[in-house]
């Protein structure tokens, strides 16, 4: 099984403003773009649900589209469950790849926050990551990556400059 994660961060790594967690706000329209290409293009999507929060108004549910919620809580979500189209779980990234692999998926698409990130990255289950770079900085706000004690290296495989601003998409392997 496949694991791409894809994310996007200001220049000082942070996903989200200190005050805002709504990041078609300040994103570019290109990266925005590039992010819902790949979301099309995939059958299993997993994110946080902070992640989940901040973007369930914008969430389209796709025919043979699974998106799964990663929460300490699934049952605070009972009422938004839709199965084999949005379901939460509490299970640790390893043991809910396995069961995911299981029902024969091939490749799961990581949307993040930053907590789901780090559990990816910890549990050495991140293939490849495509990372968007915003030309902004601000200070304060959720990172790419929770605090965790990491040490993982990854080979940069390209480099595109989506727009005129500088806003960079790069591409990683393990």
């Amino acid at each position: 099984m496949r694991i791409v994660l894809v994310s996007l961060m200001t220049i000082d790594g942070k996903i989200t403003k200190a005050s805002e967690t709504d990041i078609y706000n300040w994103t570019s329209i290109e990266d925005q773009n590039f992010f819902f290409s790949l979301v099309t293009k995939n059958n299993l999507i997993i994110m946080g649900s902070r992640t989940y929060e901040a973007v369930k108004k914008y969430i389209k549910l796709g025919k043979n589209q699974l998106r799964i919620v990663m929460t300490s809580n699934p049952k605070k979500y009972r009422d938004d469950c839709i199965p084999k189209k949005i379901e939460f779980t509490s299970e640790s990234p390893k043991i809910l790849t396995e069961r995911l692999k299981k029902l024969k998926y091939q490749q799961i698409l990581v949307v993040g926050g930053g907590r789901i990130n780090a559990s990816f990255f910890k549990a050495n289950l991140v293939d490849e990551l495509y990372l968007t770079i915003e030309p902004k900085i601000f200070g304060k706000g959720k990172p790419i990556i929770a605090e965790e004690n990491l040490d993982i290296s990854l080979k940069l495989i390209s480099i595109k400059r989506l727009n005129k601003q500088g806003t960079l998409l790069l591409h990683y392997s393990k």
